[in-house]
């Protein structure tokens, strides 16, 4: 059978660049898992596998222009967007390194016995080891952070677990490169350079999957792919964690008071983050829920000449770009739906592989009671946002009812409501914590900070389970609790020793 080529592409022309792979049949898919699954206890030491982390930033560091001009030449962000993209990924990597030499991740618990109790308790010692080999699946629109050398794979080493990544189509070269530099950097540490794998294909995606080693997953993408990845997780005949950012509306919520008070601002920073990185952030707000009459005028005008002012740009490929403009062109075309600034096709030289940046608008008493109105919250992935006009809170407040599980919820407020009396700025954002993982107040959802208390993910389908892609808690996505009772200290793992030979962070009967 003859091999079927992989080819990287330059979104600005749609010409193929260079022949970078073949897409892994099964039995290519099934030697990378197993020799992952093989370089397991190479990863066992924690202080190991920090070293590798922090060489493999510092190798990508040393890279720089090199990742950059390929990421660019395959996804059109641009020398300053992959710049900064990439030092988000190297700061991951060493961040999870300092995780993983920290250990308070394994949650180290210590029960004593206690025969006074009724019933006695026994010896209980607990802590978390780490599942198995994990496949990752890359994203398209970060081809460094969500993709080869990204979150997905720096949490999943700094726990112990060798990584197979099933790179995106869009950037096959960029994830050969970063591959080969983090399998060097596993070399320069005395590790196999099979703890760390890439596979390329649709089909090796599904094989990567129901591989009976692969132990979790970890996907960011689209609702569909996500969906049916998941499904084929949980019909193995041993179902496995699969961890999705699937998609996301992103809703906003602008107050009254908010417009009244700087419609001007709130409507050109809107307009900023609909169209950072040519609307193709997971967290990029889809719809706008704002109020009639002149304030939220003032609000709508602000955002047109903000995004008229913004010139056309790429999308990271064709059938993306296919999909927006007819998605735009099915939304626009509803009843009662009008269109301010119409995104499309973009005009002039290039044209043809571009996009403009535009908004819809449609009242909330039509998107609530229109039919077929529902397809205006469903996200379209590209620089385009849907402006509702509510005549009242009740209006807004159903609209924000009929959505499903969103990454971040934002609420534009004015001065007099953030003084933290209670009110209706407390009751609207107890009704965005129902159905967001990440609430934003007067900023704007784009630009997901790494920290150690940020979190990533939201109720289905923003995500396929509570957990987070982003922070230092990514890492117990791979990983389970195992409780000892009553073992000799001698047989215990050293994490749970008496004498706590490693030094870690533990509770003692309830006591840290």
């Amino acid at each position: 059978m003859t091999a079927t080529p992989v080819w990287s592409v330059d979104p600005r022309t749609g010409k193929q660049r260079e022949r970078v792979a073949a897409e892994a049949t099964p039995g290519e898919v099934d030697r990378a898992v197993r020799a992952a699954h093989a370089a397991r206890p190479a990863l066992a030491d924690a202080t190991v596998r920090a070293g590798f982390l922090r060489t493999a930033a510092d190798l990508l560091d040393g890279a720089a222009p090199l990742v950059v001009e390929t990421a660019d030449a395959e996804t059109a962000l641009g020398a300053a967007r992959l710049t900064g993209e990439l030092a988000r990924t190297t700061g991951q990597l060493r961040a999870f390194a300092d995780v993983a030499e920290e250990g308070s991740y394994l949650d180290v618990r210590i029960d004593r016995a206690d025969p006074s109790l009724s019933p006695p308790r026994p010896e209980l010692r607990r802590y978390k080891v780490p599942l198995g080999v994990v496949a990752v699946y890359a994203a398209s629109n970060f081809p460094l952070a969500f993709s080869v050398p990204g979150g997905d794979t720096a949490s999943a080493l700094a726990a112990g677990c060798p990584v197979v990544v099933k790179a995106h189509p869009d950037h096959p070269a960029t994830s050969e490169l970063c591959a080969s530099l983090l399998r060097r950097a596993a070399a320069a540490c005395g590790l196999p350079a099979d703890v760390v794998a890439v596979v390329h294909g649709f089909d090796a995606g599904l094989e990567l999957v129901r591989h009976p080693l692969v132990a979790a997953a970890g996907f960011t993408g689209s609702i569909r792919g996500g969906r049916a990845l998941f499904d084929a997780a949980a019909a193995r005949p041993v179902p496995i964690p699969f961890h999705g950012e699937l998609g996301s509306l992103n809703p906003v919520v602008v107050t009254p008071a908010a417009a009244a008070e700087r419609a001007e601002e709130i409507g050109a920073g809107l307009a900023g983050s609909v169209t950072l990185g040519v609307g193709q952030f997971c967290v990029k707000p889809g719809l706008v829920l704002v109020p009639g009459g002149p304030d939220g005028d003032r609000l709508a005008d602000a955002l047109a000449k903000s995004l008229q002012e913004t010139g056309p740009g790429v999308l990271l490929d064709h059938r993306m770009r296919d999909a927006f403009v007819s998605g735009v062109r099915e939304r626009a075309a509803l009843p009662g739906v009008t269109a301010p600034v119409l995104p499309g096709p973009g005009g002039g030289q290039g044209g043809g592989h571009t996009v403009a940046a535009g908004f819809l608008s449609v009242p909330a008493a039509t998107l609530l009671e229109g039919a077929g109105h529902e397809l205006l919250l469903e996200e379209c992935f590209g620089p385009v946002t849907v402006v509702v006009r509510y005549a009242a809170q009740r209006e807004a407040a159903e609209v924000l009812g009929r959505l499903g599980g969103n990454l971040s919820a934002t609420l534009q407020l004015s001065a007099a409501e953030t003084g933290g009396a209670p009110g209706p700025a407390a009751e609207l954002i107890a009704q965005v914590t129902g159905l967001a993982g990440r609430i934003v107040v007067n900023g704007w959802p784009t630009g997901v900070a790494v920290a150690p208390a940020q979190h990533h993910g939201g109720p289905y389908p923003a995500a396929t389970s509570h957990s987070t892609s982003v922070g230092g808690t990514a890492i117990e996505r791979w990983l389970r609790p195992v409780a000892y009772q009553s073992v000799p200290d001698a047989l215990l793992p050293p994490e749970l020793r008496e004498a706590n030979p490693l030094g870690l962070p533990r509770r003692v009967t309830g006591t840290a």
